[in-house]
Formats: structure tokens, sequence, C-alpha cells
């Protein structure tokens, strides 16, 4: 089982990790057992650990760097445009 799950999150796992890795496997399943265990009647489900929620900004649209100014920090530009290396043939 262990060489699978090793596989599976593409590690590679030498002989002499294997007891180590094994054992430490199989403590992490124990405690996930004990969860199983617990009487979680009357309990909320948590969405978030706190309270607090994303507060989202308006979404405004607006010029933050003129065009001149761009232009002058463009490395090759021409008296419109800056240019860029053709990545398309």
């Amino acid at each position: 089982m262990l060489q699978k799950i090793a596989h599976l999150a593409r590690l590679e796992v030498k002989p002499e990790e294997e007891t180590e890795l094994a054992a430490g496997l199989a403590e992490v399943l124990n405690w996930m057992e004990q969860l199983t265990e617990v009487d979680t009647t009357g309990v909320e489900p948590l969405t978030h650990i706190n309270g607090e929620y994303n507060i989202w900004r308006e979404d405004l649209a607006f010029n933050s760097l003129d065009r001149e100014v761009a232009l002058e920090l463009a490395p090759d530009r021409n008296e419109a445009y800056i240019k860029v290396p053709k990545v398309i043939e």
C-alpha cells in the first residue's frame, strides 16, 4: 500500500525508508479512526475557522499608467506602441 501511495504522490521511497513511513502512515490512519468515534451531533459544520469573510472592493476601471510614461519605460518602442518580439511564426 505504501508503494502505491508513493507512486500516486510521485514520491520516490527508498527501501530503507519504508518501515518508518509505513509506521507514520499507520499512525495517521489511527488518528483518522479516532476522529470517526467523536460524537458530533448538534455541531454545525464550519465553512470558515473564524467569522471573517472576504470583503470585496468595487471593481473600478481606471488608467493607472500614462501612455507616454509607459512608452518611456519600454525597452523597444516607436512613437505610439511598445514593440515586442514576434511569438508566432
